[in-house]
């Protein structure tokens, strides 16, 4: 097999860009002699990479999977290069990670730091971001690693030969609402009136075990608010607004003021396992490196 470097960084732009004429501007070459780069590597592979039918054009099954060796290949050289002309100063790899936003706040600070404590030195660089996003940017090689919630009905719809995960710990969503001056919640689930729900827009990965509960449940409610953001919701909580799920991890200095209240019984909470993901198929030392650490326990543990 025949592969020019350049063939596998006019596919990295052409990805992202999702036309052929952005991704020749680019690249710096003329729309056609870019097309015939693209055609040059899947004949090469003898794979069909691009789905030309589409505006703007989709990768394949096939594309999206070497869409991540791709760019594995190109960064890792660009590293190896950076590394001889001396550019790195010894700092080596910096692992890429996603997460939900959540997690990203409440989670990912103190896992690394717990990681940093117990002797694994790891560069990192996060993005904060909504589940489907992650979900994007790990299959086509735009982070390392993902940090997010997981789903045993949707397992995120990915392969697990693919995309395996591990466990790092639990958390759970809790009903929480403001409280009166007297400290009481001024909500109560178990009350039996109607309640102002903030609530988790469509589609949301966090809403998903939120909205199986209130079915089960068949609470009573009006909602008043909907997001993604879970943050965001418990801002509204905060005002007085309604009650909202936001996950403990997210609001413990708040529940620890007495500023949030949990307004339900057990029976109203969510539990929450946070997974870490990686692609099989990216081979970067760091990441054996983590993967490796982690499975014999490094760093893991039950999270608030």
């Amino acid at each position: 097999m025949n592969l020019e470097t350049k063939w596998l960084e006019d596919f990295s732009v052409l990805a992202t860009t999702r036309s052929f004429s952005q991704a020749a501007e680019k690249r710096f070459v003329t729309q056609p002699a870019f097309s015939r780069r693209i055609r040059s590597l899947e004949d090469a592979l003898g794979l069909t990479l691009v789905n030309r039918q589409r505006t703007p054009i989709e990768l394949t099954e096939a594309g999206q999977l070497f869409l991540v060796t791709a760019r594995a290949v190109v960064e890792q050289l660009g590293q190896v290069v950076r590394h001889l002309h001396h550019l790195e100063g010894g700092q080596g790899e910096v692992l890429q990670f996603a997460a939900a936003h959540s997690l990203a706040l409440g989670f990912f600070p103190s896992w690394i730091a717990r990681l940093r404590n117990e002797g694994l030195n790891i560069a990192s660089r996060l993005v904060a971001t909504n589940v489907g996003e992650a979900v994007h940017l790990l299959r086509e090689g735009g982070c390392d690693l993902m940090l997010a919630f997981y789903d045993p009905d949707a397992a995120l719809q990915m392969d697990p030969e693919v995309f395996p995960s591990l466990h790092l710990g639990r958390t759970e969503m809790l009903p929480v609402c403001a409280v009166n001056s007297g400290g009481v919640p001024l909500y109560d689930l178990d009350g039996g009136q109607s309640v102002p729900l903030l609530a988790y827009s469509a589609g949301a990965f966090l809403g998903r075990g939120v909205n199986l509960l209130l079915r089960q449940r068949n609470l009573r409610y009006t909602t008043v608010y909907e997001t993604a953001m879970a943050d965001s919701l418990k801002s509204m909580a905060l005002q007085g607004m309604g009650v909202a799920w936001v996950p403990r991890l997210s609001m413990e200095s708040e529940l620890a003021r007495g500023e949030l209240a949990v307004c339900g019984g057990p029976h109203w909470i969510v539990p929450q396992e946070i997974r870490l993901y990686r692609c099989a198929l990216v081979k970067k030392a760091q990441i054996r490196l983590l993967w490796r650490k982690l499975e014999g326990g490094l760093g893991l543990g039950e999270t608030a």
